[in-house]
């Protein structure tokens, strides 16, 4: 169900019958949740992000990166610095655009995992949708590894199996080969046509992703990968604020970088991973 103003919204002709739009209006419709907007304009901008989040899907599954594990890592060294730990910290003097859309310009130089894939596509997306001025001052120093992101994404995780064009979901492999463990599970953009864009394997029906991962179980297993039902989204609607109100200091406080050496793993057990540093007690 969609809400804008407090009001049911059920103006459903406001966009092209065959446009994506249209797909991402019916299925919020579709949704027991309650989406609440503010206005029009907040609707349509996370219209607008979805869209662009699977424009950059599609753009990144056409280019030349490669699948890599974390030792194995590499990226454009004139806009980023490689970490010990496989990450990509943004160096010094370098638009975070600029950067981020090297990725995709000079793709044959990079090479990551499924995890930090969707963080490149979350980034590509806000960037497309924000603007190169407002993206380049709110998301300055990034820093790309697995499922660390700036604050201002807002990325959080939601239990449903109402799955919506531009979600990020998580196909799990919990029997997976520990020769091959980067096949542990496989992150993928919803696209909105039955199929999912995930790094390393492509753009494929759900069952040939689930297909694709009982291939690198363990020898003997008759455990099949399965899609979980929880979703990744970044805040919309904290997103859409930032595009019109006053511009808010660029300092601010980060989250902590786990670091963990496993590729491919979902944002919720990344979450896992955060919740456990900020809840830990020294002392009992």
């Amino acid at each position: 169900m969609i809400r804008v103003s407090g009001r049911i919204f059920k103006q459903i002709d406001n966009w092209s019958p065959n446009s994506i739009e249209r797909l991402i209006v019916e299925k919020l419709m579709e949704d027991s949740k309650v989406h609440s907007y503010r206005s029009i304009s907040e609707l349509t901008f996370e219209l607008n992000l979805r869209k662009n989040i699977i424009a950059s899907a599609i753009a990144m599954n056409e280019s030349e990166v490669d699948f890599e594990t974390f030792k194995n890592s590499r990226c454009n060294p004139d806009y980023w610095s490689l970490t010990i730990v496989g990450g990509f910290r943004l160096k010094s003097g370098v638009n975070p655009s600029e950067a981020i859309e090297d990725i995709f310009n000079n793709s044959s130089l990079y090479g990551f995992e499924c995890a930090t894939a969707m963080l490149i596509i979350y980034y590509r997306a806000v960037l497309m949708s924000l603007g190169e001025d407002l993206f380049n001052y709110y998301f300055q120093n990034l820093y790309l590894y697995s499922w660390h992101s700036d604050r201002d994404l807002r990325i959080h995780v939601v239990r449903t199996n109402h799955l919506i064009p531009g979600d990020v979901v998580y196909f799990k492999n919990p029997d997976v080969n520990p020769a091959t463990d980067w096949w542990r599970g496989e992150n993928a953009v919803v696209l909105g046509d039955g199929t999912y864009f995930g790094h390393g394997l492509g753009i494929l029906t759900a069952s040939q992703i689930i297909q694709a991962l009982n291939k690198r179980r363990s020898p003997g297993s008759e455990t099949s990968a399965f899609l979980e039902d929880t979703i990744t989204r970044p805040s919309f609607d904290y997103l859409a604020r930032l595009s019109y109100q006053s511009r808010n200091p660029a300092y601010k406080l980060q989250n902590i970088v786990v670091l963990h050496n496993k590729t491919s793993i979902s944002c919720r057990t990344y979450s896992n991973y955060l919740d456990q540093i900020y809840n830990y007690t020294p002392f009992s």
